[in-house]
């Protein structure tokens, strides 16, 4: 079954798939330039309502210079799926990771915040979703997994025409963590650029550490990633997970792929080699076949980097790391602009329009 993206398919934490002909609720923004779709956080019809993203911030659609950047990576959702897989027809994502555009996760030394030290049938937390509560036949925490969700938060969302605020305020007595999360996505005024500002303030007992990534769902308008698909760092790229050498190569400060994936080609690399000024955190995706280009750059250092992708999309993923004292807080922003290539190809500059 072709997902068609004006009917929503209900993404239910457990149980069969149901298809709802209702969208999912959602924020449209525009700055004259760009024209986006923002969906917002719901626990009944969200679009996104599972235990790895933060519910807040992800990216439906974003349109700019006769170019369409995020939509679906995925025709289709099966809960029972683990992450992703094929079928005659293309690609079918879990419920877990049926997310599109920007979409964010955090992490604490790869698990949960209070994961280790939590029972079985005990809490934890995933920042941007909520308590969670732990498997008793769980001994490892798995992100593909669906947890049962014991307290989503409070969620309260403020719109404006080229701007969503996203606030949830969550408190875990049995953990003693508690945070209020402010996320920003706007639309940058008289410029082709979409801003997302985080504030994370630590309302509890513990300190909060944790490290967060923006996936970066990139289809490129059905463009399968290949050599037309080129990623260039701000410093020379050092890999200790080099791509699949048939698929992809490092070259410089370069991510290059060498044939365009199809079937199950995964192109997976690391990124490293970056060092400790936020001005490390500057990336840029060009599809040249296409024209169209995005720059994506952040307030902070980088602690990790990598690219992901498959045959239907292209995911750049940047970490930082977070170390947040009780009654602290801590802001961080991630800047993409979007331009245009020059029609003979090259490295391309921003158009304004």
């Amino acid at each position: 079954m072709m997902l068609n993206w004006r009917i929503w398919i209900a993404l239910l934490a457990v149980g069969p798939l149901h298809i709802v002909a209702l969208e999912p609720p959602k924020a449209e923004i525009t700055n004259g330039q760009i024209r986006a779709v923002v969906y917002l956080p719901d626990a009944q019809s969200g679009f996104y309502r599972s235990t790895r993203f933060d519910w807040s911030g992800i990216v439906g659609s974003l349109k700019y210079g006769g170019h369409e950047y995020y939509g679906p990576w995925f025709h289709d959702v099966d809960p029972s799926v683990r992450d992703y897989k094929y079928d005659e027809t293309g690609v079918v994502a879990s419920s877990v990771s049926a997310a599109t555009g920007p979409a964010e996760e955090y992490e604490t030394d790869g698990k949960g915040l209070g994961y280790d030290e939590a029972k079985g049938g005990g809490t934890f937390i995933k920042i941007g979703v909520g308590v969670l509560r732990k498997p008793s036949d769980e001994v490892k925490y798995d992100h593909y997994r669906q947890y049962e969700i014991a307290d989503p938060g409070k969620w309260s969302v403020h719109r404006s025409p080229a701007a969503v605020e996203f606030t949830q305020e969550l408190s875990d007595p049995a953990t003693q963590y508690a945070y209020r999360y402010t996320k920003v996505v706007r639309l940058e005024a008289g410029r082709p650029r979409l801003v997302i500002e985080h504030i994370l303030k630590n309302t509890g007992s513990r300190t909060i550490r944790s490290s967060m990534y923006n996936h970066n769902f990139l289809p490129f308008e059905n463009h399968a990633p290949g050599p037309d698909l080129v990623t260039t760092a701000a410093y020379e790229i050092k890999t200790n997970r080099p791509p699949a050498k048939e698929l992809g190569a490092i070259k410089g400060n370069q991510l290059v792929y060498l044939k365009t994936l199809e079937g199950k080609d995964q192109l997976a690399a690391s990124l490293t080699g970056f060092g400790t000024s936020a001005g490390d955190f500057d990336f840029r995706v060009e599809q040249r076949k296409t024209g169209a280009g995005i720059r994506i750059m952040g307030d902070r250092p980088l602690s990790n980097a990598s690219v992901w992708s498959i045959r239907t999309v292209y995911a750049l993923e940047p970490f930082v790391a977070l170390e947040i004292p009780p009654g602290s807080e801590t802001k961080w922003k991630f800047t993409y602009e979007f331009y245009l290539l020059p029609k003979t190809g090259g490295t391309g500059h921003v158009a304004h329009e």
